[in-house]
C-alpha cells in the first residue's frame, strides 16, 4: 500500500491546507492524476499523485492545515491485467 502525503509545493513551504479532494475511497487513480486541491501561502494548487492504485483511505480530511509529509491517503496497488482474468486456456490443440 502506498501513502500519497502532502508535497512541499515551494521551497519555504512547511504547510498546506487541503481545500478539495478530487477522489473518494475506491476510485482508481494514474500517475499524473489530479487528486486533491491544496491551498499554500502563496497560492491554491492542483496536486497530482505520484503512484496509480485504487484509493483506499483519505486519511485528512478538507479543510484541514497539515505540515509537509503528512500523509493524506493511502492507495493500494493497482490490480494487474492478469488479476481476475481466471485461469489461463490451456495451450495446444481445440478438442474435436
Amino acid at each position: 500500500m502506498g501513502e500519497f502525503r502532502m508535497p512541499s509545493l515551494g521551497a519555504d513551504m512547511d504547510e498546506g491546507t487541503l481545500t478539495r479532494w478530487l477522489v473518494r475511497p475506491g476510485d482508481r487513480v494514474a500517475k499524473g492524476d489530479i487528486v486533491a486541491v491544496i491551498d499554500t501561502e502563496k497560492s491554491t494548487i492542483e496536486v497530482e499523485i505520484f503512484e496509480g492504485g485504487t484509493v483506499e483511505q483519505l486519511v485528512v480530511p478538507e479543510g484541514t492545515r497539515v505540515p509537509v509529509g503528512t500523509v493524506l491517503a493511502r492507495v493500494g496497488a493497482a490490480p494487474s491485467a492478469a488479476a481476475g482474468a481466471g485461469a489461463a486456456a490451456p495451450e495446444g490443440p481445440a478438442p474435436p
